[in-house]
């Protein structure tokens, strides 16, 4: 089972026990609303993880660039990474600026192989299905892992964009 499929599924478990647990709160114990507060909460931070919205949610504020006053905050040194952000955004979009004008046409925007490159580091051709791709670095990472006695960890991690750029 897929590892979303779990946890939606705990979700929705939680979620019935919520449920379950505040309508016998109402009936014979008030303190089990509480409980039943604790179930549901849970529940609803399990979806909003396995539905991608978290994710999708992170995604966006990165792309933005924006932050509010508390994240801003948030622990000790984190104003400065976030700084640092902003200031190799900006140094990038100026190399990508100056790159354009040189050349007369945009700068690659991605960090990761072309979809050829990555094909071909996988070993497959471009009609490769999404299972002979996971076949095919599956395989591929067992030859390269830095933990065996042949691996390298700059072939593994080649291995490991491929497959990024494949399967995005």
């Amino acid at each position: 089972m897929d590892r979303d499929q779990l946890v939606m599924a705990l979700a929705s478990v939680f979620a019935g026990l919520a449920v379950l647990v505040a309508v016998l709160g109402l009936v014979y114990q008030p303190f089990l609303l509480v409980l039943a507060l604790a179930f549901g909460a849970t529940a609803y931070f399990m979806w909003v993880q396995a539905s991608g919205r978290l994710d999708d949610r992170t995604r966006r504020r990165v792309r933005q660039g924006q932050s509010n006053e508390r994240e801003r905050f948030a622990g000790f040194g984190a104003g400065a990474r976030r700084e640092n952000v902003r200031e190799n955004y900006r140094r990038a979009t100026a190399d990508g600026a100056r790159e354009r004008r040189q050349t007369g046409r945009a700068p690659r925007t991605t960090a990761g192989p072309s979809r050829a490159e990555a094909y071909r580091a996988l070993g497959l051709d471009a009609s490769a299905t999404a299972e002979e791709i996971k076949r095919a670095y599956r395989s591929k990472v067992k030859e390269v892992h830095p933990d065996t006695e042949d691996g390298s960890e700059e072939a593994f991690k080649r291995v490991n964009r491929a497959y990024e750029t494949l399967t995005d």
